[in-house]
């Protein structure tokens, strides 16, 4: 029996353009969605946008647009990385939808009938770009240290609130009962300190009068929800909550893919609205770091933003995915330079994955005539290869598996290069050419293991370069007979049966 995953990224503002920031993010999503379907678990991996708010209220006043036909249009363009990064999402959820309203009314509801929800007359200091309320500690030469350009505003009147206080006890008990609740593990920390210092009530609504752009409460016509509010409830209306009780119950709780700036809003405040509502929690979050631009924060001021559409038609999407997830690491921040990318793309794309399969299979396509598979070749693994006590198969899939489990995504894509330098070393070593010219049996058996290492890389990477993947394996003739085949069969050693339908592939990638 199948198991069900479910992944979903955050919601992104769609008050600006996709950015490369986000685009790491659904690529991450997408890697841990692809995993667990090439696993055989039935897979559920949504994403989307987040469309009510005072930014985007403002931002489609500031276009001499009515808000809904603002969000319709820029909406359509996050839709549109799907063919750009070649996502693999099956749900794309718009927090204005009606069902995602109905499901935000009902959450509401059931907070309010656990005494959750209160009104009070308050004034904070607001930074919209955050949508959140920012205290004196949190402030850096009393600017937003995220929107530093954006002028805090003061907010001053009388809102409902939800009792988060009322949860730190309950949410510490969470973190310490699953120590992998937070990946990475300095995240949890952070998180579990900043709940030990306690917790404060947060606003969840606005004047409708002040700020008409949000989903309706459903039991005072004067004011909306505050975007955070309804937005974080878009995780469980994906699945048809409260009416599809059956995919609901099937698919929650999920993992949450999301940046570090939103640390606060998923693992925290999400969590709490989760148990006043009588639900499980999320079943895990994985937190990545921001990306700087030659060390240099993102900024529209700056002229840097990164266009990820620019950057998959200059150079192609699996290279961008590539340098996404090798050179940013999920453990801390990461930069994204030109220069560095295509220093990277030539030494580990075009000179590394391309030249090493170009090469293999060039060497099995010349000297096809010779070649045969004999069964006791199927058993050959680690000792004609140089790190021999590192490449038992098993072992190998073992250490990958354990990495994109706690999406540790640069280190799983060094498994696969690791195997690509056996490759290299291997060549080296042996010298096929030599052994054609002598008309040796041990080149059917080096080629062999050559190839056959090379389908483990073409499985490996299909997660993480889909596209480069798939041309690994057609080349190897093994892609349509595999594809179908269950995990298991497909990491273990011995898979490829003959030499006959190998052919190598045109370049995948030309030097820069």
């Amino acid at each position: 029996m199948s198991k069900r995953f479910y992944i979903t990224t955050t919601l992104p503002y769609v008050n600006a353009e996709p950015h490369i920031g986000f685009a790491l993010e659904i690529v991450q999503a997408d890697v841990l969605a692809r995993y667990h379907r090439r696993k055989g678990d039935e897979v559920f991996f949504n994403t989307g946008t987040d469309e009510h708010g005072l930014k985007i209220y403002r931002k489609a006043l500031e276009e001499g647009m009515e808000p809904q036909a603002y969000c319709d249009q820029h909406a359509a363009k996050f839709d549109e990385l799907k063919q750009a990064l070649n996502l693999s999402y099956n749900n794309f959820i718009r927090t204005t939808d009606d069902q995602h309203i109905q499901a935000a009314q009902e959450f509401w509801r059931r907070c309010d009938a656990n005494g959750d929800i209160y009104k009070k007359q308050y004034k904070i200091t607001y930074c919209v770009g955050c949508e959140l309320e920012k205290t004196k500690s949190e402030l850096i030469d009393d600017q937003c240290p995220l929107h530093p350009n954006l002028e805090l505003e003061t907010i001053e009147e009388e809102n409902y609130f939800f009792r988060y206080s009322k949860y730190q006890a309950q949410l510490l008990q969470l973190y310490e009962e699953i120590p992998n609740f937070v990946v990475p593990k300095h995240r949890l920390n952070e998180i579990c300190q900043f709940t030990k210092q306690g917790l404060e009530d947060f606003s969840i609504s606005r004047l409708k009068s002040k700020m008409p752009w949000g989903v309706p409460v459903p039991t005072d016509e004067e004011h909306v929800m505050y975007v955070w509010f309804d937005a974080l409830v878009n995780y469980i209306s994906a699945l048809g909550w409260p009416d599809d009780q059956e995919q609901f119950s099937a698919y929650w709780p999920g993992t949450q893919v999301a940046g570090k700036d939103n640390l606060r809003q998923q693992s925290s405040m999400w969590q709490a609205m989760l148990l006043s509502a009588g639900l499980p929690p999320s079943k895990q979050i994985f937190i990545h770091g921001f990306i700087t631009v030659d060390g240099q924060k993102i900024s529209k001021s700056l002229g840097n933003v990164i266009d990820p559409f620019r950057i998959v038609q200059q150079y192609g999407t699996d290279a961008v995915r590539y340098y996404l997830l090798r050179e940013i690491p999920t453990d801390g921040d990461g930069d994204w330079s030109e220069q560095k990318f295509k220093t990277r793309y030539n030494a580990f794309l075009a000179h590394g994955l391309g030249n090493v399969v170009a090469r293999v299979l060039t060497l099995i396509e010349t000297n096809q005539g010779q070649l045969k598979v004999k069964p006791d070749y199927r058993q050959l693994q680690s000792n004609l290869l140089v790190r021999q006590a590192d490449f038992e198969i098993d072992t190998v899939w073992q250490r990958y598996q354990q990495h994109l489990d706690v999406l540790e995504l640069d280190q799983a894509i060094g498994e696969i290069w690791r195997l690509l330098a056996d490759c290299d070393a291997l060549i080296e070593q042996e010298k096929p050419w030599q052994l054609a010219k002598d008309n040796s049996e041990k080149l059917s058996e080096v080629l062999y293991v050559l190839a056959e290492t090379i389908r483990h890389v073409g499985w490996m990477l299909y997660p993480i370069m889909p596209q480069t993947a798939q041309i690994v394996l057609q080349s190897l003739g093994v892609f349509e007979l595999e594809e179908a085949q269950d995990f298991a069969t497909i990491t273990t050693w011995g898979g490829l049966k003959d030499f006959s339908a190998i052919k190598r592939p045109e370049v995948m990638f030309p030097r820069l």
